[in-house]
């Protein structure tokens, strides 16, 4: 999906799309901040892609609320149906096991 991008640029559109999202809503980077709990300065940094907490990205995010984003980067896990053929049925009983006749001497 990602092909060679670097962290900086993963990290600059993180911050653009926050950016396009906290415009959406007419909001000011000043109100956003207030709004969020956080530092005027940590959300120009996070915009600007320089790198943020985790705490502070989740605060705007809730703020802005597009907690969707966060449901996205952890899909509900699965079982394709070809997993589903080839893995093997559960036992339903135990085998008895052969006896073995020992060599009479």
């Amino acid at each position: 999906m990602f092909k060679s991008i670097t962290t900086e640029e993963l990290e600059g559109e993180l911050g653009a799309q926050l950016r396009a999202a906290r415009l959406r809503r007419n909001l000011s980077q000043a109100d956003l901040a207030a709004n969020a709990g956080i530092a005027l300065g940590s959300l120009r940094n996070l915009e600007a892609g320089k790198g943020a907490t985790v705490t502070t990205l989740v605060r705007v995010i809730r703020s802005l609320r597009i907690e969707d984003w966060l449901v996205g980067l952890q899909p509900e896990v699965t079982i394709s149906p070809m997993q589903m053929l080839k893995a093997k049925k559960p036992r339903q009983r135990a085998r008895r096991s052969k006896k073995v006749e020992q060599p009479s001497p």
